[in-house]
């Protein structure tokens, strides 16, 4: 074959300019049916290629099933690659679901029933409170396939110890006394039974705390400063609600910030009830413990006198809904509210923060410094509101501040089921759920696993 490069005819009835690449085979084909064939292929290439592309398009578009508009603001940073977003409802995990975490493996330990649902039995509520993330996890887990049954191929061990379920008979509050022996106890059983925590003193075991300081297991904060974490969980993993941006004797342990449990179907129950009409007629919500004064027979200052405050500036004012008396159906309210107070209480976080949440209210955070929960992956400051607590005295003009510039914008992520999913615990597991998200932050951690160091070592 030869290739010769000819200038156009300076013709003027010809339009084209430029350089004809003319490509002239050797062969016996016969030359009549070759230049009818160029001269077709010259004049109608350009429709054939936009049909062609117009295909592609059109047929990718319709087996994917898939549309992704680019006008969704995404409230969740991915750390893995999720497959497309599942709805609130979605299913429970399958197995494919293993290679989102790396091929992550987690033992669970069979522990003598003392240690966890003997606690259940004797109460139901232990499964259903506040604390109740131990539990929720434990669940979810156990019916994971995450989960292995064989220890070897194990890169975490979770050791499922209730210790918040010892409810008091005088205030039916959760008394703590015991939560450090128990956990001793477990630990010493393990030791001894299995090889797993000794090999590196339990530097990849998992637990729960979810407590008001964390694994520091006191509800008061100078004393859990005082007596801190337990020697023997400093090495460990701690899943816990607690957690501050500053330097704190609770969370000197590795740890992952959770959120507190709230029972999903109570949120249900909660939506079923709100306005039909979706008005919310509730300006500023807030019902819980507001001392007049805050300073109590021990000489702490509750809320750091917070909620006192706001209980004198705007306690009465037409436009703020407090109420310091206990109401079981106070959800109900929230679901009415456009933004729900969460200050402080003895420790800086409050259920109130994941159920103002996962019920469309704004929460309004007050609380110097405390880290929220999946604060790597929820990006909170666009679904949520921070004010110092010594502002809280200009909280009416912050809040009317926000109402007529960018409250539309906060509520409207507020619907995003994505959110609402990473917040609450199911069982079983579901995606984006409060426990998948715990599983990626452990996912992250990876350089703990003793199965792993050892590969890398061979």
């Amino acid at each position: 074959m030869s290739l010769d490069i000819k200038r156009p005819s300076t013709n003027k009835t010809k339009k084209k300019m430029g350089f004809v690449v003319k490509m002239q085979l050797h062969n016996h084909i016969n030359n009549k049916r070759n230049n009818l064939f160029f001269f077709f292929f010259r004049n109608y290439y350009t429709w054939i290629l936009w049909f062609f592309i117009s295909l592609y398009f059109f047929t990718s578009f319709f087996f994917s099933g898939e549309y992704n508009p680019t006008t969704t603001t995404r409230l969740l940073s991915y750390h893995s690659s999720l497959p497309s977003r599942a709805l609130i409802e979605s299913s429970a995990i399958n197995k494919s679901s293993i290679g989102m975490f790396n091929g992550m493996k987690i033992y669970v330990y069979e522990l003598p029933s003392r240690y966890n649902e003997d606690w259940v039995t004797k109460s139901s509520r232990c499964s259903t409170h506040l604390f109740a993330s131990e539990v929720a996890i434990h669940r979810a887990l156990s019916s994971s396939s995450i989960r292995t049954l064989n220890s070897e191929e194990a890169d975490f061990f979770f050791v499922p110890v209730y210790v918040s379920c010892n409810f008091s008979t005088i205030n039916n509050f959760p008394s703590l006394t015991h939560a450090r022996s128990l956990l001793n106890s477990a630990v010493n059983l393990l030791s001894n039974k299995y090889p797993f925590w000794n090999r590196t003193q339990g530097s990849d075991h998992v637990f729960v705390a979810s407590h008001d300081f964390g694994a520091c297991f006191h509800a008061m904060e100078d004393m859990a400063i005082e007596e801190g974490i337990p020697e023997f969980m400093k090495n460990s993993i701690i899943l816990q609600t607690f957690g501050v941006n500053y330097k704190h004797p609770c969370q000197e342990a590795d740890h992952v910030v959770i959120p507190p449990y709230i029972p999903p179907e109570s949120v249900h129950r909660a939506i079923e009830k709100a306005p039909v009409n979706g008005r919310r007629d509730i300006w500023a919500f807030f019902r819980g413990k507001m001392e007049v004064n805050p300073k109590n027979i021990s000489g702490r200052f509750y809320s750091k006198g917070v909620r006192t405050a706001i209980l004198k500036k705007y306690g009465g004012r037409r436009r703020f809904y407090l109420n310091r008396h206990r109401f079981a159906g106070y959800r109900s309210e929230i679901v009415r509210s456009v933004f729900c107070l969460c200050p402080l209480g003895w420790a800086p976080w409050s259920p109130r923060l994941v159920e103002s949440a996962v019920l469309g209210c704004v929460p309004v955070v007050i609380a110097d410094g405390i880290k929220l929960p999946f604060a790597e992956t929820v990006r909170w400051s666009e679904i949520s509101l921070t004010v110092a607590e010594k502002d809280v005295r200009n909280l009416r003009k912050i809040l009317e501040h926000v109402a007529v510039t960018n409250l539309s914008v906060i509520q409207r992520n507020l619907r995003e089921p994505e959110f609402k999913r990473a917040l609450l615990y199911n069982v079983p597991m579901k995606e984006g759920d409060a426990t998948w998200r715990i599983l990626e932050a452990l996912g992250r951690k990876l350089d703990r696993s003793y199965k792993r160091s050892r590969i890398m070592s061979e």
